[in-house]
């Protein structure tokens, strides 16, 4: 990924984590043209194969989890997974593994962060306080891609 594209990923995630962490929603205009964008990206450096295989294997489990329990994750997690699924792809397996399982870790960090630091004790998130996982999404793939840059 060259250093143009990489600074224009990384403001979109950064844009889009913003607005999850204020509203704790990904809009889909944001999503969707982050994922387009991507994908057209690949087609034009020539590695598109690269980059659906990782946007499809990062986002099938995001829908099933959504599709299985709704309130345990977001229609627009699924759908930003498709755009950081295949920007991490076009970094490599390794891109893509560290991307994968650090969304879920970083997420996790921020919960305990979160319950440790609230005071009284949460005993669990009322509805709207669900902690948003498109910022760790962003994250880690943006945190990924820069580990494993040649």
């Amino acid at each position: 990924m060259t250093a143009i594209a990489f600074a224009l990923f990384t403001l979109w995630c950064a844009t889009l984590a913003v607005i999850d962490v204020r509203v704790r929603r990904l809009p889909n205009v944001l999503t969707s043209a982050g994922a387009i964008a991507v994908l057209g990206y690949a087609f034009t450096v020539g590695r598109p194969g690269t980059a659906v295989m990782g946007a499809v294997v990062l986002a099938l489990p995001y829908l099933l989890v959504h599709l299985a329990a709704p309130a345990a994750c977001g229609a627009g997690d699924a759908k930003l997974a498709v755009g950081v699924g295949a920007a991490a792809g076009l970094g490599g397996a390794q891109a893509w593994l560290i991307a994968a399982l650090g969304a879920p870790v970083l997420t996790a960090i921020a919960g305990v962060v979160t319950l440790i630091l609230s005071r009284p004790p949460v005993r669990a998130a009322p509805p709207g306080r669900a902690l948003p996982h498109g910022p760790a999404m962003c994250g880690a793939t943006v945190l990924a891609l820069a580990l494993t840059a040649g």
